[in-house]
């Protein structure tokens, strides 16, 4: 790696960093109805506005030692590893795909998915508001772009719509219609055959974290566990290695 690329990659990641305080605001307010843009950031606790010295990402929770400035009231960790999960991936997209158009698709996508996974996280829910825009957003890249293209983003969305549909219709109460419409987005995104790999991992994830929390018990086997944090998880490592995996796979045969 040279240095050039080096100081690209951080360049990128503190960009991503940024852009995760962005999606921090929309986390907080697209489940509640209110405007991405006003009112100004403000402490939830106390609600005094908050200057530009506490809204630097990452550095200003840890400079103030995760409490408001005013208040003290803790500031919500969430906040901190958004913030940084965002610089982390936009990091690796640029590790991945250098200055491409793969890597500002790879980025948009990023941040769709760090959106579901934490809304549905901490709220349970699968937005309609966000899925909707972001399926036609991936329509049209699939028009545009080489990779998957519309043929092969039309049949990984209608594989993930099929795979998740028959059980949702036939297990009620399990998969909910978010997570159909979700799959469906994944498999425009990811495309066919890649469609698989995003779903296999995440059905893995899934079935891993449901018995460690078994296990421990910390959840009971009545206790819904919300399904889109590995959905999402696995289509961020599909975006970034999906290729390399099913080239793995496929090796084995």
């Amino acid at each position: 790696m040279g240095e050039m690329e080096a100081i690209l990659i951080v360049v990128f990641a503190l960009l991503g960093m940024v852009v995760g305080s962005f999606l921090n605001v929309c986390c907080d307010r697209l489940p509640v109805g209110e405007s991405l843009v006003y009112p100004p950031s403000h402490c939830l606790a106390c609600q005094r506005r908050l200057p530009a010295k506490d809204l630097i990402p990452v550095f200003s929770y840890l400079w103030l030692h995760g409490r408001c400035r005013y208040c003290q009231a803790s500031i919500p960790r969430r906040l901190f590893w958004v913030e940084v999960g965002t610089g982390a991936l936009f990091g690796l997209a640029y590790w991945r795909y250098g200055l491409s158009i793969e890597l500002a698709i790879t980025l948009f996508y990023c941040c769709l998915f760090i959106v579901l996974l934490v809304i549905d996280l901490e709220h349970g829910l699968i937005l309609n508001k966000v899925i909707y825009p972001g399926a036609a957003v991936a329509l049209i890249i699939d028009v545009f772009a080489p990779q998957p293209g519309i043929i092969y983003g039309a049949i990984g969305g209608g594989v993930g719509l099929a795979l998740f549909l028959i059980p949702a219709l036939i297990y009620r109460g399990g998969l909910g219609w978010g997570d159909v419409k979700m799959a469906a987005l994944i498999g425009l995104v990811t495309g066919f055959p890649l469609i698989f790999v995003a779903l296999l991992l995440a059905v893995f994830l899934g079935a891993l974290v449901a018995g460690i929390l078994l296990a421990f018990k910390i959840k009971r086997r009545k206790e819904a566990i919300p399904f889109a944090p590995f959905l999402s998880l696995a289509t961020l490592v599909t975006l970034l290695w999906g290729s390399n995996i099913l080239s793995w796979y496929q090796g084995l045969f």
